[in-house]
């Protein structure tokens, strides 16, 4: 009998379907005091987003808890899960508990479960990277090791024009936070080894961003890769971030898309992430 193989993601991948393989995805919240954003496909994004800009109270995420885990998992044999970075979100530690209670209640079956370290296009690329050991027919274990050495040779970088939100929500320092969007500041920075987030950059408007962002690819070794580039309403920047990357490597494989919610509140209006392979 053929095993019944799923790969199981929070919505922080900024995917919504995966071809030629079961996927699903568990739902983070962003929350205010007026209102809750469910993070699936009935979200409003742009709209979502507007509200925060205007919105001055404090505002958090809220993870898939155990229960919500386990009924992504649904009756799947294998389980390949990826979560937002631990450091951001409680979700690794929720999937955690639920890999243990569904290999308790089927001992046959085996879940793994990814703490990323990042978000968004990174978390894309695991993804695919899963899919395309699963459906190449290897095991288990390997597709478990492999993905993990896959995550050495990946990178996550990002320009923020507002840091607002990552304040509020206690993920960066408000005087750091002031600094974005102060005098067209453009604040670039990585997800660290650590999975926190590492400005590295202060720069004076987007241009100048967007110069240094293809400077760090290039320094962190991107050569014929991919590169996933996903925007929250900036699709300008985002096409002249992928123009600047194949006029130096036109070898480089780029796609684009748009942040959807849990990205969204962290980008917010303006920002980008960038996923890419370090080769």
């Amino acid at each position: 009998m053929e095993l019944k193989i799923k790969i199981v993601a929070d919505s922080s991948c900024d995917l919504k379907q995966l071809e030629n393989i079961d996927f699903e995805i568990a739902p983070l919240k962003i929350i205010t005091s007026k209102n809750e954003y469910v993070d699936d496909s009935n979200l409003d994004v742009e709209k979502m987003v507007n509200d925060l800009a205007e919105y001055k109270g404090k505002s958090s995420s809220s993870c898939p808890n155990m229960t919500d885990w386990l009924a992504a998992f649904g009756n799947a044999d294998i389980i390949f899960c990826v979560t937002i970075t631990a450091t951001l979100s409680g979700s690794y530690n929720a999937a955690c508990l639920a890999k243990e209670s569904y290999e308790e209640a089927h001992p046959e079956r085996h879940v793994f479960v990814l703490n990323s370290l990042t978000a968004g296009p990174e978390i894309a690329l695991f993804i695919e990277k899963m899919r395309e050991l699963a459906l190449n027919g290897e095991s288990f274990e390997d597709v478990c090791q492999k993905v993990k050495d896959y995550t050495q040779k990946t990178g996550l970088l990002f320009m923020l024009e507002s840091m607002k939100n990552l304040a509020n929500n206690g993920r960066v320092s408000p005087l750091t936070a002031k600094m974005a969007g102060i005098l067209g500041i453009r604040v670039v920075g990585k997800a660290s080894d650590k999975g926190d987030l590492e400005p590295l950059n202060k720069c004076r408007g987007e241009k100048k961003a967007l110069e240094i962002i293809v400077s760090h690819l290039k320094e962190m070794g991107l050569q014929n890769g991919k590169v996933i580039i996903a925007h929250c309403l900036n699709p300008d920047a985002a096409n002249q971030l992928k123009s600047l990357i194949l006029s130096s490597l036109p070898n480089v494989q780029i796609r684009i898309h748009t942040c959807k919610g849990l990205c969204s509140f962290y980008a917010e209006k303006g920002g980008m992430l960038i996923g890419f392979e370090k080769f």
